[in-house]
């Protein structure tokens, strides 16, 4: 097919970096336009990004031109879709201007997630909540779909295959790293030999999000916790069931979630993986998979009185974050097709 032609918004940010990296070589999509901070407009890529991403740089995108925020024209390149790393304040204003001109706008800002209209999509958890880009007008107009946020993205995933049994509670502890804060993000002197226990708004997010991309109406308490660690959040987990569940019936609930046929060239056929290893999973972890950075790992599985509890890791900048709407919008491809 003939690549469709891309622009990524803020790319030289750690998300706007993955999507750089994911999308060098990607089957579907061909990055034709890129935009940064105004003081590196007319830069090229490779000179002007501090390259975070812990793989080489692609030598495809270090020539590229880094342009102003120019609807008109992006436009003029063809672009049809829109990858958005903005800050939320940003996208606020930015994601519904680029709506309203006829883009597709796959975003990993939280800025109109909670817009009724607007899905918080993961497609192992909620494909078919991309319907809801018909109430924002499509096909006559453009839309815009958001991911998750990252601690959020691998929650709901670990749990989309559990949901049958009837989640009544969530507690979550998240370890989260510190790309999740973005760069330059923290400083050095707050987070080395430290652990910060407060992330402003992430567990508000969390309560929020996993209600609506799972419909559940489980009661949820989540404490966020920053620490030292580059890439990958862990996360401890506790669950409440209406059923009568043991630890056998979750270890095969996530066997068995597979997607072997999804079409997804970003999609790994098993969403989860478990291992019973007690020192499974670890952030430094993050990278595994195939594709790199897309599965969310589990361990320490045990049931006490009449809980399920577990440990998770997901890769913040990958599947949480750049990875996720790259995802997203191939599923868009994949059922909708560009009209």
């Amino acid at each position: 097919m003939e690549k469709i032609k891309v622009a990524i918004i803020g790319a030289t940010g750690a998300v706007g970096q993955v999507f750089m990296w994911m999308l060098s070589d990607h089957p579907w999509f061909d990055v034709e336009y890129i935009t940064a901070s105004a003081a590196r407009i007319g830069q090229r890529y490779g000179s002007s990004v501090h390259w975070v991403i812990p793989f080489e740089i692609p030598e495809k995108i270090k020539p590229l031109e880094i342009k102003g925020y120019d609807l008109d024209a992006m436009k003029d390149a063809g672009v049809q879709i829109v990858f958005s790393a903005m800050p939320a304040d940003v996208a606020k204003t930015a994601e519904p201007e680029l709506r309203d001109h006829g883009f597709y706008v796959f975003s990993n800002a939280g800025a109109m997630r909670y817009e009724k209209n607007v899905p918080i999509m993961i497609p192992e958890a909620n494909f078919s909540s991309l319907d809801m880009i018909k109430d924002q007008g499509y096909p006559e107009s453009g839309f815009v779909v958001t991911n998750a946020n990252c601690s959020t993205t691998g929650l709901a995933i670990a749990l989309a295959p559990l949901k049958k049994h009837g989640i009544k509670e969530i507690s979550v502890s998240t370890y989260q790293s510190v790309s999740g804060a973005g760069y330059p993000g923290l400083s050095s002197f707050d987070i080395t030999d430290n652990v910060i226990p407060f992330i402003g708004g992430e567990e508000e997010k969390m309560e929020a999000e996993i209600r609506k991309i799972l419909e559940i109406t489980p009661e949820v308490y989540a404490y966020c916790v920053r620490v030292p660690v580059m890439f990958g959040h862990l996360e401890s987990v506790w669950l409440t069931f209406e059923d009568e569940v043991e630890v056998e019936d979750i270890i095969r609930d996530w066997d068995e979630f597979v997607i072997e046929e999804s079409g997804l060239p970003s999609s790994p056929v098993k969403p989860v993986v478990f291992d019973a290893d007690n020192t499974f999973p670890q952030p430094k972890y993050a990278f595994w998979g195939t594709p790199k950075g897309m599965v969310v790992y589990t361990g320490r599985l045990k049931k006490k009185n009449n809980k399920i509890g577990f440990t998770l890791m997901v890769n913040n900048v990958v599947k949480g974050a750049a990875g996720g709407s790259i995802q997203n919008a191939e599923a868009f491809v994949k059922l909708y097709g560009l009209k």
